[in-house]
């Protein structure tokens, strides 16, 4: 006899004598022994109280699991089946278990004390991938799983969580009249109403949408959402090589969708363009938007008066390497806590002087209010261009030309 097997003789009866099917009793044991499954020590546990002299048959319906463990290879095709319907490197399969049978499972290991016992979530996730694996034919993933087949037990239904797929790339916004993501109606927050003519949203389209639906479409997904690299507002443009950004798409069916068609298709428009576009990992989500890139700028500013060349001209060079305090600016104070952030312009230069208008580009540190520098915000950013020129400037437009950030 087994040396484990004695040494539970006592506790193994009584769970044998309580009916138990031989999945559920040999997994109050599963931690004890190796190389056998739930179902063969069950048997085991059995042949050993027969040889002591004990009759203790498993009845026709558990008490415990309901006979779950007879619907094994229906839940295995059922799984498969659903699986084979999208692009995936690997999979992993979870249960769904009807919560009376866990609950029972958990006051019998109470009772008996049953510190090696497994639990028959881990046995119904095994026993149904081993029988799947042969009609998948892609390896087991434990960790970062492509895809998750959820069987539930109760009915033998299959759902699938299909982790997402992340695109990186860099867009360039040549309109001043669409936002960077989808802008929902602030009315009826997207719901649709009067306001917003029905479409839930602010503006017709945005570099999400432009890039996002063709490549929900191409994936066959649920939903595109978009991670920039910071913003820019609706009314600047996004030149130069473009502003980094991750697109991901929910639930995709297509995991191997072709970039080069998809940049293709998405340069099409005249709004927005993209380029670089390359897969990516879930974490690139993070450290793009948590990246701090310097940024250069270009800006047309109207003065309220008659401006001297040499004056700009010298102003402008005089914001060498300078740290500057920006409170929250008034546009954007609604939405933003009402904080003294301290920034630095790095290089500033003027250029097109007129007798009322000029042009300035400069190097900012990640997050300056550049229209705010300029301007000076009633006093809310010190020192500004406005204050040291001595005449009140204000930014008409403004384009980002680049942002220094080096992919890993």
């Amino acid at each position: 006899m087994e040396e484990w097997i004695s040494d539970n003789l006592e506790t193994a009866k009584a769970l044998a004598e309580s009916g138990l099917c031989d999945h559920c009793l040999g997994r109050m044991f599963g931690k004890i022994g190796t190389g056998m499954t739930n179902d063969l020590r069950g048997r085991m546990i059995r042949d050993a109280l027969k040889e002591e002299g004990t009759e203790a048959p498993a009845m026709d319906f558990c008490p415990l699991c309901e006979n779950v463990f007879d619907m094994l290879e229906r839940f295995a095709e059922a799984a498969a089946e659903k699986i084979n319907e999208v692009d995936s490197d690997n999979f992993l399969i979870g249960t769904r278990i009807e919560p009376e049978i866990t609950e029972r499972e958990k006051e019998i290991k109470e009772k008996y004390s049953l510190e090696n016992s497994e639990t028959i979530k881990a046995e119904l996730n095994r026993e149904i991938g081993k029988l799947a694996l042969p009609m998948i034919h892609r390896p087991v993933e434990f960790k970062n799983p492509q895809v998750v087949a959820l069987v539930d037990t109760r009915f033998a239904d299959v759902t699938l969580d299909i982790a997402p797929v992340f695109i990186a790339g860099r867009y360039n916004k040549y309109s001043r009249e669409i936002p960077q993501t989808i802008w929902p109606c602030r009315v009826c927050h997207g719901k649709g109403c009067d306001h917003c003519h029905g479409k839930g949203k602010m503006y017709e389209t945005s570099v999400q949408e432009i890039i996002g639906d063709i490549a929900l479409e191409m994936a066959k997904g649920d939903e595109h959402f978009f991670h920039g690299m910071g913003r820019e507002d609706i009314d600047a443009l996004m030149l130069g090589d473009g502003r980094p950004f991750v697109l991901e798409i929910s639930q995709p069916k297509h995991r191997y969708v072709d970039l080069d068609e998809l940049e293709r298709r998405s340069n099409m428009s005249e709004l927005a363009g993209f380029n670089n576009l390359h897969f990516v990992q879930r974490e690139a989500v993070e450290r793009y938007k948590a990246a701090a890139s310097d940024k250069v700028y270009h800006v047309h500013v109207k003065a309220e008066g008659k401006v001297n060349k040499e004056v700009v001209s010298n102003v402008a060079l005089s914001f060498k390497d300078v740290n500057i305090d920006q409170r929250t600016p008034r546009r954007v104070e609604h939405r933003r806590a009402d904080l003294v952030r301290k920034r630095k312009i790095h290089w500033c230069k003027a250029e097109q002087i007129s007798d009322d208008s000029f042009d300035l580009e400069l190097e900012t540190d990640s997050g300056t209010y550049v229209k705010e520098f300029v301007s000076g915000d009633e006093g809310r950013s010190v020192p500004s261009f406005s204050e040291r020129l001595g005449i009140p400037c204000k930014v008409e437009t403004l384009d980002v030309l680049a942002i220094k950030f080096e992919e890993q």
